[in-house]
């Protein structure tokens, strides 16, 4: 239950402060006087969009208070419990909005988000505005209307989940097997460029070693020359290098018994013998391996030209080359596997297919069957309200599924993420008449009372602690509008309802009643807010809304007798 309202520099409220009670509240005043305004900070309470539009002319920002009585098992205590949030205080809902646009938001004291907001205050309080008698006109609210008093919001979420799995499933779908069309004609030259690489078997730095092999073939046989000669003056002619250092040894020897530090000369004159012994076997063996066949040198030639080829052809390195045969490689993979991932995907979903034709039959049946209890009842609540005559319906239809990319039932009727049904609500004012729907035949004063309807209907089973109305008489008058004042009391018996009203046979029905007015002082026009607690007050007020200024004794009488007959029923 909405406890308290405080309202600060917003729009042409200054400062204003209201004190709900439970039952019926009525809101009553000029036109002009703010008790919309009024509305649409609650609106903003419960979540809506806040504009810098709304600002008082020269303040910086203005602060919205609500406070709200809930129960500790309640959807919003159980969301306020899981924020570790007090609630022993009750809900308490603040939001500044400043000049510039922003806007903070503060739940019991704490700073939070505008999704928290919307969810806190899910089933808190429903506004039904004057837009909402229009909104009535659009046919796609309707289908939300059943929902609502069907209990299906559940059944229709898992459809809603479904779909959203299975659209974009079917859209990946045709994209791989649109891809699977062009990669197959790109297949061929795809296989033989990965084939031309791997069949070249090339090693890492293969380019460079080659390089190195081939400037020892161009100049092999000068290095063999020069190496046959170092072995040749070294060991195998006449006087070699190594005759004379032995001979040299030999003649050193005689004398080394008498010189120690001769001695040692002559053994290093060995040591310097058993080396080029050594270096001269080397220069043999790196002679016999010199390759002096004119063809190897062709051979590292042509396979420096093959590599050269693949590198001017793949990237310019060797790097490059062996990148692009990876990528090549797993493109190559990917299109030869698209085949069983269109496979997989197909199967997956044929299971999501089945699942949501069942759920949305199921959903669509459960509709159906409500349709009906919906329309009986709403006939009731009309009949209350001097539409006895009218008969309400509630019409079901498909769509054909026309596009072949569309997800359509076994009978080929169309599914979307609100299920397989397109609903309506139509409307025969007078017996005899053919129903139609709602935008071509209710005046004002009709859509006003099926609202009304609608709302003594949904609130069976919803679970809004509060309603509240704007100005719910538009288009009645009479007879009419006391048989919606003895409706809104009704409600008020079950929930707690605030309703705006213009017309008096409406507000001698509230249980507590607020006079709204606009003030002008030093200048500037500022919303002020009576609660009329007294006899006489009401009295009055309810005078001043049958006569306008011109307020008799015998308005004051009427007033008088209309608020005494009221409290009687």
């Amino acid at each position: 239950m909405l406890h308290a309202l405080a309202i600060k520099n917003f729009a042409i409220i200054e400062d204003l402060r209201i004190e709900f009670g439970p039952g019926l509240s009525v809101l009553t005043g000029e036109t002009g006087a703010g008790k919309s305004i009024i509305i649409q900070a609650v609106n903003l309470l419960l979540g809506s969009r806040a504009s810098a539009d709304l600002v008082r002319t020269g303040k910086d920002h203005a602060e919205l208070e609500a406070v709200f009585d809930i129960a500790s098992d309640s959807p919003a205590a159980r969301l306020m419990a899981d924020q570790e949030m007090n609630i022993e205080d009750g809900l308490i809902i603040r939001r500044v909005v400043s000049a510039e646009g922003k806007s903070k938001i503060y739940v019991n004291a704490r700073q939070t988000t505008l999704d928290f907001l919307k969810q806190v205050t899910e089933n808190i309080a429903g506004v039904s505005s004057q837009h909402a008698h229009q909104g009535l006109l659009k046919e796609d609210q309707h289908l939300d209307i059943l929902d609502e008093f069907a209990q299906t919001l559940d059944l229709r979420n898992d459809v809603a989940g479904l779909y959203r799995q299975i659209v974009p499933l079917k859209k990946e779908i045709a994209a791989l097997k649109a891809g699977k069309e062009k990669a197959e004609q790109e297949l061929a030259l795809l296989q033989f460029q990965v084939d031309e690489i791997e069949a070249a078997d090339i090693q890492s730095g293969e380019d460079e070693e080659l390089l190195q092999k081939r400037d020892q073939l161009q100049n092999a046989a000068q290095i063999f020359e020069i190496v046959n000669s170092a072995v040749h003056n070294l060991y195998d002619r006449e006087g070699s290098v190594l005759d004379q250092i032995s001979g040299m040894s030999a003649r050193l020897g005689r004398f080394c018994d008498n010189d120690e530090k001769l001695g040692t000369l002559a053994r290093r004159m060995d040591e310097v013998s058993y080396e080029l012994q050594d270096l001269v076997s080397e220069f043999r063996s790196f002679a016999a391996g010199i390759d002096l066949d004119p063809q190897s040198l062709d051979q590292v030639d042509q396979r420096l030209d093959q590599i050269a080829k693949l590198k001017r052809k793949y990237g310019g390195s060797l790097d490059a080359v062996f990148e692009q045969h990876r990528n090549m490689a797993q493109n190559l993979a990917d299109i030869q596997g698209i085949g069983g991932r269109i496979k997989q995907l197909e199967q997956e979903q044929t299971g999501l297919v089945a699942q949501v034709r069942q759920k949305a039959k199921a959903l669509s049946m459960r509709r159906q069957k409500e349709g009906l209890a919906l329309a009986r009842l709403a006939k009731v609540q009309l009949g209350a309200l001097e539409m006895g005559r009218a008969s309400f319906e509630v019409e079901f239809s498909t769509d054909p599924g026309v596009d072949p990319e569309a997800l359509v039932t076994e009978d080929n009727e169309r599914i979307s993420a609100t299920g397989m049904d397109r609903v309506r609500f139509l409307l025969s004012p007078n017996p005899g008449e053919k129903p139609k729907p709602l935008a071509k035949i209710a005046s004002g004063g009709e859509l006003s009372r099926i609202v009304l309807a609608l709302k003594a209907v949904l609130c069976r089973d919803q679970a809004f602690e509060t309603l509240i109305f704007d100005e719910v008489d538009a288009g009645i008058g009479g007879a009419t509008s006391d048989k919606v004042g003895l409706k809104l009391k009704e409600l008020g018996q079950v929930q707690q309802v605030i309703c705006i009203t213009h017309l008096a046979q409406i507000a001698r029905y509230g249980n507590h009643q607020f006079r709204i007015a606009k003030q002008v002082s030093g200048g500037r026009t500022a919303t002020r807010i009576t609660p009329l607690t007294c006899q006489e007050d009401r009295v009055k007020e309810l005078a001043r809304m049958i006569g306008g200024s011109w307020i008799t004794d015998a308005t004051l009488a009427h007033a008088r007798e209309m608020l005494d007959t009221a409290d009687a029923s």
